[in-house]
C-alpha cells in the first residue's frame, strides 16, 4: 500500500511542469484569497488575489489567472483548495465548467506545513493560500471532479436523512429520561416504547395516575383511535399489565401536569421526525436503481439506507482498484507511530467520512444476524484465531469492503458459495 501511494504521489508531482501555473485558494464565506506560484514555489503575483464568493468574483479570478498565464508563459493551470465546510462547492464546480483543473488539499496538510515558508506559526488567509499552493506543487492533493447527477442527488438525501436520524435519537433520549423519572416501570410493559401502542399510551395516559383512572376496556378503546387492531388477547393482557405496574410505580408525581405538557410535545416531535426519515427512505429506494452498482451491494443483504451511504460517499465502486481504497475513504485504514526501538500501537486513522465509516460498521452487525458466510467467519475469528469480538468485526469490515469493490469491478451479484470461499481466504 505504501509503495502504491508513493507511485501516485510521484505521478502527481510529474503533473506539475515548468509551464504549470499553480493557484492555492483559502476558502471563506464571503471573500476568498488566492496565491499563484510556479513549479518551484516562487510567488508570481505581486499581491494576493482577493475575490468575492459570487459570479463576479469567480470571473475576476479567471481573468487574473489568464493574465498571469500570458505574463509568465504558462500553458497549464491547476487550482488547489481545502475540502472543508461547504463554501468551496460552488467555486470548484464553476471552475471545472470553465475547463480549469481543480484539486483538493487535506486541511491537515495545510496546518502542518504553515511554518515551512516563514518559520512562523502565524496564520492569515494569504499565507494559507500560499501553503495550499505549495502542497499542490509537491503533489499533496486529491483530484476533484463533480460527481454524476445521480450520485450528487443520493448524497444530498443521505446527508439530510442522517441529520434527522440524529434529531430523532435526541428526542428518543429525552422521552426515555421522562419515563425514567415519571414511570420507571414502563419499559417492563413495552420492549419498544416507540411502537404504535406505546406512543398512543404516552400521548393519552402516560403516568401511573392516569392509568389508574381507566379500565382495560377503556384503554383498548383509546388505543383503537391509533391502531387498526388494538384489542384481542394481546391488547387485554397489555392493559392489565400496565395497570399492575401503575399500582406499584415509584415515579415522581411533582409538577406532573407540566411534565405531561412536555411529553406531549416530545411525542409530536418524534412522530414528525419519524415521518421525515420514512420519506427519506422512500426517496432512497426510488433513487437507488439509478446508482451504478446499487443492486450488487443490496444483494449482499445491506439495507437500502446503508447502500445509499456507501455509494454516496464511496463513489462508483467499480472505479476503485482495491477495497482498501474504500476503507481509506472511510478512515478505516491503519496507522502506526514507531521510532527507533519504540513501537507504538496500531490504530484507525479515522481520517475519512464518518458517515461512510458508521454504515460500514453497522452493516457488518446486520450481516452477522442473517448472512451465514459472515457468521461462520466471525465464529472462526473468535474461536480459532482467538480474536476479540471487536477485532473480528473490524476485520470483517475490511473483508466487506474488498468484497464490494471486487463485485462492482466484476459486475457480479453476491453468491453465498463464492463468498464463503472468498471470505475464508
Amino acid at each position: 500500500m505504501k509503495s502504491r501511494l508513493v507511485k501516485v504521489q510521484n505521478q502527481r508531482v510529474e503533473r506539475i511542469s515548468t509551464t504549470t501555473l499553480v493557484i492555492g485558494i483559502d476558502i471563506a464565506k464571503e471573500r476568498h484569497a488566492a496565491q499563484a506560484i510556479n513549479f518551484r514555489g516562487i510567488v508570481l503575483s505581486n499581491k494576493p488575489i482577493i475575490f468575492s464568493n459570487d459570479r463576479s468574483g469567480f470571473e475576476y479570478l479567471e481573468r487574473t489567472i489568464r493574465k498571469l498565464q500570458t505574463t509568465h508563459g504558462m500553458d497549464d493551470v491547476i487550482i488547489g483548495m481545502e475540502s472543508t465546510g461547504h463554501y468551496w462547492f460552488n467555486l470548484a464546480n464553476w471552475l471545472v465548467k470553465q475547463g480549469i483543473d481543480v484539486v483538493l488539499v487535506n486541511p491537515l496538510t495545510t496546518k502542518r506545513n504553515k511554518e515551512n515558508r516563514d518559520n512562523s506559526p502565524s496564520k492569515n488567509d494569504p499565507k494559507d493560500a500560499l501553503v495550499i499552493a505549495d502542497a499542490v506543487s509537491r503533489g499533496y492533493y486529491a483530484s476533484f471532479s463533480p460527481k454524476d447527477e445521480a450520485f450528487r442527488r443520493i448524497r444530498v438525501v443521505v446527508t439530510n436523512r442522517e441529520h434527522w436520524v440524529i434529531e430523532r435519537g435526541r428526542i428518543e433520549n429525552r422521552i426515555h429520561r421522562w419515563l425514567d423519572i415519571r414511570f420507571p416501570e414502563y419499559g417492563q410493559a413495552f420492549e419498544d416504547i416507540f411502537s404504535a401502542r406505546s406512543l398512543a399510551t404516552l400521548r393519552r395516559f402516560s403516568t401511573p395516575s392516569d392509568l389508574l383512572q381507566l379500565t382495560p376496556e377503556r384503554m383498548i378503546e383509546i388505543w383503537g383511535e391509533y391502531m387498526s387492531r388494538p384489542g384481542g388477547l394481546r391488547g387485554k393482557r397489555k392493559a392489565i399489565e400496565l395497570l399492575e405496574l401503575a399500582r406499584h410505580s415509584v415515579g415522581d408525581t411533582f409538577a406532573l401536569e407540566e411534565d405531561k405538557w412536555e411529553l406531549t410535545h416530545l411525542v409530536d416531535e418524534y412522530e414528525r421526525i419519524q415521518r421525515i426519515v420514512e420519506e427519506a427512505d422512500e426517496m432512497i429506494k426510488k433513487m437507488l436503481p439509478e446508482i451504478p452498482g446499487s443492486e450488487l451491494v443490496l444483494s449482499v443483504g445491506v439495507s437500502a439506507p446503508a447502500t445509499a451511504a456507501i455509494l454516496a460517499f464511496g463513489g462508483d465502486l467499480s472505479k476503485l482498484s482495491h477495497g482498501n481504497q474504500l476503507l481509506r475513504k472511510a478512515g478505516l485504514n491503519l496507522a502506526e507511530k514507531s521510532s527507533g526501538k519504540y513501537k507504538g500501537k496500531i490504530k484507525l486513522t479515522k481520517r475519512g467520512n464518518s458517515l461512510l465509516r458508521k454504515h460500514l460498521y453497522f452493516t457488518v452487525f446486520r450481516l452477522l444476524s442473517h448472512n451465514s458466510a459472515f457468521q461462520a467467519l466471525h465464529t472462526h475469528n473468535i474461536e480459532v484465531k482467538r480474536m476479540t469480538k471487536m477485532q473480528s468485526i473490524m476485520k470483517l469490515i475490511g473483508k466487506l469492503a474488498r468484497m464490494l469493490v471486487a463485485m462492482a469491478r466484476q459486475g457480479e451479484e453476491f453468491s453465498l458459495d463464492k463468498a464463503q470461499l472468498t471470505l475464508a481466504a
